[in-house]
């Protein structure tokens, strides 16, 4: 018997029972809602997707009865893409030091923008968005950072500062519960000046909401936002390039799962989605934005002006990441055409290709456009232990690629890969400490 899946992310997890469904085949829809009575859930990853298309906001999937791979294609990413949620060892929130590390070294760059903020009355809420917030605490504290300089700014100014709205804002499928678990209560403002609230230990300071969507498209209501801050998030594209997948295309990605080393019709492929991408996105934020306000943006970059040399990211996805994939394809686990139909979904940008797509939209004066050193992504205590830093290296590959890959092969080979992501990082834990290195594009823009 043939079936279908209809799925619907609630809650942060996944739960499925049939409904019968008056059509002329004998099918089942499987609708994922709240918890269901135990006996009637089904784990998605043991069923062999076939073949998926879109229906409305939904996404319905053609299933084998047997199987235990997971194969999904032609879905949109925004529907499935998330950095890995929970609290578990290959989380995001436990993965995620090395982007507290280098967003604290770049603070001051930050500062720089928070000054070049046009304040508005103090009867009128100032608006902070973080854009790509993802689930740990990073987005928690700069957000923190940023309305506490926002409020020196105002006293230095003799002004009393206004209320605070802080917008946290990801893909549908982003862990917001447990960002929220980490979010500090709110400070009680009925009972004391914004002073007070401010110096209270272990509360916030803002009003707090979650705003679900791709920042690749409108979020919020024209004239609304004073800042936006976006870090380690734009270097992920919308989509992977069509005829990066397209066996008829120069630009198929054969024996590659990255950009790195490809062709360079390929990569030509990649800078395009990046560039349109980008594009939608400042076109988006230029409705959105308060005239005087400012966005401060950081992703990765790469100081090559060869776009198959994306550096760092390069080394994380193009060496042993790739080289698990070409390990589970020769012990027959998968198909080359399944390895050949992933592709990671990064472009690290040179500042020449940034600065192209800006002063071709035209609503943003750039204030600080550079390429900064970020340092390692893998953060160990004993560098001398191989296998810290290997299984450093699996968890953060993990910890942002692998609901792409948990979607691609199934939770089950997913753990495959991954063991031998580790086992090759151990092998090479010094060149990996060596070598690793991440470079950010840094930029402060302002609407004027």
């Amino acid at each position: 018997m043939q079936c279908f899946i209809l799925s619907l992310s609630l809650f942060s997890k996944t739960y499925i029972y049939p409904l019968p469904l008056p059509l002329p085949l004998r099918l089942y829809i499987f609708a994922i809602f709240s918890l269901p009575p135990s006996n009637l859930s089904v784990q998605i990853n043991h069923i062999l997707t076939q073949v998926s298309f879109s229906l409305s906001d939904y996404t319905i999937i053609q299933m084998a009865p047997k199987g235990d791979n997971v194969v999904v294609s032609n879905v949109k990413l925004e529907r499935i893409f998330s950095m890995k949620g929970g609290k578990g060892e290959a989380s995001y929130a436990n993965n995620s030091q090395a982007q507290a590390i280098h967003a604290r070294s770049m603070l001051h760059l930050l500062k720089e923008t928070l000054d070049s903020v046009q304040l508005s009355s103090p009867d009128v809420p100032f608006v902070v968005v973080d854009l790509g917030c993802s689930s740990g605490s990073n987005t928690i504290y700069i957000v923190d950072v940023i309305i506490k300089h926002i409020t020196k700014r105002y006293e230095a100014s003799g002004i009393d500062p206004p209320e605070f709205s802080a917008f946290f804002s990801d893909l549908p499928s982003n862990d917001f519960n447990t960002l929220f678990q980490l979010l500090p209560p709110l400070a009680n403002y009925g009972a004391g000046s914004m002073e007070e609230c401010l110096a209270a230990d272990n509360h916030r300071s803002y009003f707090a909401a979650g705003v679900p969507g791709s920042f690749y498209r409108r979020l919020f209501p024209s004239r609304s936002i004073d800042l936006f801050h976006s870090a380690f998030s734009l270097h992920w594209l919308s989509q992977v390039p069509e005829s990066v997948v397209d066996k008829r295309s120069a630009a198929y990605n054969k024996g590659r799962v990255f950009i790195h080393g490809a062709e360079e019709c390929t990569a030509k492929a990649y800078k395009k989605q990046y560039q349109t991408d980008l594009a939608s996105f400042l076109r988006a934020r230029s409705k959105e934005m308060k005239k005087g306000g400012s966005m401060f943006l950081v992703c990765l970059g790469r100081t090559s002006v060869d776009p198959t040399d994306q550096g760092g990211p390069g080394i994380l996805f193009g060496t042993h990441f790739q080289d698990a994939w070409d390990d589970l394809l020769q012990e027959g686990l998968i198909t080359s055409e399944k390895r050949d139909t992933f592709n990671i979904p990064v472009y690290a940008s040179s500042l020449q290709d940034f600065k192209e797509v800006v002063e071709a939209d035209g609503s943003f004066t750039i204030n600080k456009l550079e390429i900064f050193k970020g340092g390692s992504p893998l953060v160990v205590n004993q560098p001398d232990d191989a296998a810290e830093v290997g299984r450093a290296l699996a968890n953060s590959c993990r910890s942002v690629a692998g609901v792409l890959v948990d979607a691609h092969i199934g939770e089950k080979l997913s753990d495959e890969l991954f063991l031998r992501v580790e086992k090759r990082g151990t092998s090479h834990a010094k060149e990996l400490l060596e070598k690793l290195q991440f470079y950010h594009i840094v930029a402060s823009l302002s609407f004027l």
